[in-house]
């Protein structure tokens, strides 16, 4: 590969302001020379005159870890200008996986990350046992994207701790093995080591996810083991007892950088958020590197009462999800049932999606005739015009049409003054794309052409550099990713090429392209000319090119901090 980009107004990634009419010449998958007016013979041209060249995006929220295994391209990512991928967040990851665990753990994956469990069942390639060898078999399959990887603290405890994971804390035994695995993953080249302690993390019919049973012991043993490598990031999203303070008497104790997910706005506890950034801040202030992940996107779900992800960290709803369908319907009908939704909404919440804003939920496709006339309309509106309860009717709804009827909630962020504070916060990482999860529900993998779009160029919150930067230099930092994140020579030619008055992600749509006619939604991109990773173009304004398996690397190399 040797070609040469001309005229484009380059943003470099650093943050710094762009050059203008600025050649950037590729060779060998490299940047091997950057100026004006460059003598690049026997290069391939190609003419940017009016287009702006960055960094691709490095996507450091995604839940690709199964998806890849049949799907390499990661499907819509690199077609939205994404070039890089960091998996396992949550520690929601495949690998370790022994084989009596694997349908376990894909019925998990269906619950806490809205998968499809024929598709998994269908699609994974369960070529491997241990971590080291998910590692390999990336590496040997090829992927269009380069491939970062946590170790996943959920499917570490299930591969020590079988059924026990999601019922018990762990003996020293099992700590010393689950410290034993981490090790030997670093060594084999992850990123780090994630978690999660969500309340509205549940497994399978409504059962903890295997991290929330840990305790304070088992959590510390697990980040010094990681941080035994000398380095790594660790990353959970956090529950009501990993407050701040305790994340940063953590890093304290291991030295190591903690990622904070996920800090969206709630408009019922609007100085929250911020207050939180204001905590890490000041942990920083104090020497320890805390970053808070943030979101430039509303929290928006489509969602069904057969999966109704946003009412799944109530307690009262817990018990429905053991349910079958039939009985579903019946205990939604319940009275005394729908009277304990009402009290937990009316009392104070820590973490929850959920919160009582019956204006942001809207019927979005009736499944009768009946209810066709609600369509588009708020839950809020309908109940006010009709003078019912908004529960009483989402659900009446619900059952009347077999649990078949779509909603979409908007369900935090979409304050959009308040999410501005948050994304130009100095403690704060624009990410939480959650690209590959939640494929019914909504599809946030074009946050970053979000960010170029509606944040940069529409509203005027921050500068195309301070995005671009946001975008790439910064996240290559932050997780020690070196040669990328930034247009420089020597660096991996991984490159996005669009039109500044255009760029953003188009909207939604539902496509049945997964295993077993599964469908998701997805996104396509706007203003997106091309996209390379490693000098290879793998999307054109068309969308993804084809036959570029092999374009990505796997990263288990990085710099130390």
């Amino acid at each position: 590969m040797n070609f040469i980009i001309r005229n484009a107004t380059v943003y470099d990634g650093s943050g710094a302001e762009p050059t203008s009419d600025t050649d950037v010449w590729v060779k060998d998958g490299k940047i091997c020379n950057i100026g004006s007016g460059l003598d690049a013979a026997g290069a391939e041209e190609i003419d940017a005159a009016g287009l702006a060249l960055m960094p691709g995006i490095i996507d450091t929220h995604t839940h690709f870890d199964a998806q890849i295994t049949w799907d390499p391209s990661v499907r819509p990512s690199p077609a939205l200008g994404v070039t890089t991928i960091v998996m396992g967040n949550c520690g929601f990851t495949i690998a370790p996986c022994k084989e009596r665990d694997r349908d376990l753990v894909m019925k998990n994956l269906t619950q806490v990350e809205g998968m499809s469990l024929e598709a998994l069942r269908e699609g994974i390639d369960w070529g491997f046992e241990t971590f080291p060898e998910y590692i390999s078999m990336l590496a040997d399959k090829g992927t269009v994207p380069n491939v970062a990887c946590f170790l996943g603290h959920s499917s570490i405890r299930t591969y020590v701790m079988g059924a026990a994971a999601t019922e018990r804390a762990a003996n020293d035994a099992e700590i010393a093995e689950m410290c034993a695995i981490i090790e030997q993953g670093m060594a084999a080249g992850a990123v780090g080591f994630a978690t999660s302690t969500a309340p509205q993390h549940n497994g399978w019919a409504g059962v903890p996810m295997p991290s929330r049973l840990a305790d304070d012991k088992e959590l510390l043993a697990l980040v010094q083991a990681m941080a035994k490598s000398g380095r790594g990031i660790f990353m959970l999203t956090k529950g009501n007892r990993t407050d701040v303070p305790y994340l940063e008497d953590l890093a304290k104790k291991t030295g190591r950088p903690i990622m904070i997910a996920a800090l969206l706005h709630n408009s019922t506890k609007p100085t929250d958020t911020l207050d939180e950034l204001a905590q890490i801040a000041d942990a920083r202030a104090r020497g320890h590197e805390l970053w808070g992940q943030v979101s430039c996107c509303p929290l928006t779900m489509d969602f069904t009462m057969k999966s109704a992800y946003p009412l799944e960290g109530f307690d009262s709803w817990q018990p429905l999800m053991k349910l079958s369908k039939e009985d579903l319907k019946q205990r939604l009908g319940d009275p005394d049932w729908r009277q304990s939704v009402r009290d937990e909404l009316a009392s104070p919440a820590g973490v929850r999606l959920f919160n009582g804003e019956w204006n942001k939920i809207e019927v979005t496709e009736a499944a009768t005739d009946d209810y066709r006339d609600l369509e588009h309309q708020t839950l809020g509106d309908v109940a006010s015009e009709r003078d019912v309860d908004p529960l009483d009717l989402m659900l009446d709804v619900a059952i009347a049409e077999d649990l078949e009827t779509i909603f979409t909630a908007v369900l935090l962020n979409s304050d959009e003054d308040a999410v501005s504070k948050m994304l130009t916060h100095p403690a704060a990482s624009v990410a939480l794309s959650d690209a590959g999860a939640h494929l019914t529900f909504f599809c946030d993998a074009g946050f970053g052409l979000r960010l170029l779009g509606r944040w940069s160029r529409d509203l005027g919150k921050m500068s195309v550099a301070a995005a671009v930067h946001e975008l790439t230099g910064k996240p290559a930092s932050i997780f020690n990713i070196a040669g990328r994140g930034l247009i420089e020579v020597g660096h991996a030619a991984d490159l996005m090429l669009f039109e500044p008055s255009t760029v953003d992600r188009g909207t939604k749509k539902r496509i049945f392209d997964l295993p077993a006619g599964a469908h998701r939604l997805t996104t396509d991109a706007v203003g997106v000319i091309g996209v390379w990773i490693n000098g290879n173009q793998v999307a054109t304004s068309d969308g993804l090119v084809d036959d570029v398996a092999n374009a990505g690397d796997v990263i288990t190399e990085f710099s130390t901090s």
